[in-house]
């Protein structure tokens, strides 16, 4: 999911049938791949029906402030600021470039969030957890606004490399919260919520700003995701006060 994107940005920017054909090669290794996985031993499952077991994680995953404000906060910042979801239209009519600009665009926000993982790699968050994500998801909405309103193709690399960035910031310490605050047999049913809104959150922000985009313009519909995650950003601080002052990833 980091590397990824950046790399097919690139392939797409020398050739559309290089960078099919090498993604089809992947799935096959992938598919391949799977026939490799040897059964591991089966864990002891807890006792209680199945959907007894879901509406334990749920109900966890709502009251507790930390992990119910971490996973509602990148949910709702995600699916306000989907600009990504308009890079073709911006390639095209904002900024008139070529597919070779396209695949920079496409590789900005993967290139960031991995200078950031090196970053993170290499020198871990150790205090202010909360602040710093807060402050990853202001970042994350003023780079797609300057993204939103960038007629430069360097600048707007720049700015969706700053949001990749930013994103990585706030994901890396939302899930490390959520694993620390998380009983060790709630973990997997809490992570589990947490894919499930996170991962709707996606595709919705990605429908929000096509639509957003059918009235205000791809412009507007940038601009609108990246202040809706300013307002966001503060409302969250409001409204979960012990997430904002989570302080140590450990």
């Amino acid at each position: 999911s980091i590397v990824g994107p950046a790399i097919g940005g690139l392939l797409l920017a020398h050739s559309t049938g290089l960078s099919y054909s090498v993604t089809t090669v992947l799935y096959m290794v992938s598919f391949l791949c799977v026939f490799m996985i040897r059964g591991v031993t089966k864990p002891v499952v807890q006792a209680g029906s199945r959907w007894a077991l879901i509406k334990e994680g749920m109900v966890y995953t709502w009251t507790n402030k930390i992990v119910f404000g971490a996973i509602s906060f990148d949910m709702f910042a995600v699916l306000l600021g989907g600009a990504t979801a308009l890079l073709p239209v911006f390639a095209r009519d904002v900024l008139h470039v070529g597919p070779d600009g396209f695949g920079l665009l496409r590789a900005g926000p993967a290139i960031g969030a991995t200078l950031v993982a090196v970053i993170l790699a290499g020198r871990p968050i150790k205090r202010h957890a909360g602040l710093k994500m807060f402050a990853g998801v202001a970042v994350f909405g003023m780079a797609t606004i300057v993204f939103g309103l960038s007629k430069s193709l360097p600048l707007s690399v720049f700015a969706l490399a700053v949001l990749g960035g930013a994103d990585m910031l706030s994901v890396y310490v939302r899930q490390t919260l959520v694993q620390i605050v998380t009983p060790d047999h709630m973990r997997g049913r809490v992570a589990a919520v947490s894919s499930l809104f996170i991962g709707a959150s996606n595709e919705l922000g990605e429908f929000e700003s096509g639509l957003v985009a059918r009235f205000l313009g791809p412009v507007g519909a940038a601009v609108f995701g990246g202040a809706g995650a300013l307002i966001v950003t503060g409302v969250w601080a409001k409204l979960f006060p012990a997430l904002r002052k989570a302080d140590r990833l450990e």
